[in-house]
């Protein structure tokens, strides 16, 4: 499955992390806790870690032609939540096995 990730640098990983996970609990499946959340879009899936220092974002999309798609939603509403912030998403894509 197409794979991509991306290291964020925030001091506010855990509060971003656990408002797009309340964001999107409504709609989809989500499961988290302040250091840990994981989204099943219908795109795909993402999967959240927070630290001190940045979030930690991995999104798998279930074609490859998805991918870009679902990067491209995971953060545009984190950057939504982080407007008072600049935040850069500089994905890296997996390479195939």
């Amino acid at each position: 499955m197409p794979t991509s990730h991306v290291d964020v640098a925030t001091e506010h990983a855990s509060r971003y992390l656990q408002q797009l996970c309340k964001h999107w609990a409504h709609k989809f499946p989500v499961e988290f806790d302040p250091n840990h959340g994981t989204i099943d879009l219908s795109l795909g899936r993402a999967v959240l870690d927070a630290d001190a220092a940045a979030l930690h974002i991995a999104v798998t999309a279930d074609e490859a032609g998805s991918l870009e798609r679902l990067e491209t939603v995971v953060a545009d509403h984190i950057k939504r939540f982080a407007f008072r912030e600049e935040l850069i998403f500089d994905w890296k894509r997996a390479s195939a096995a």
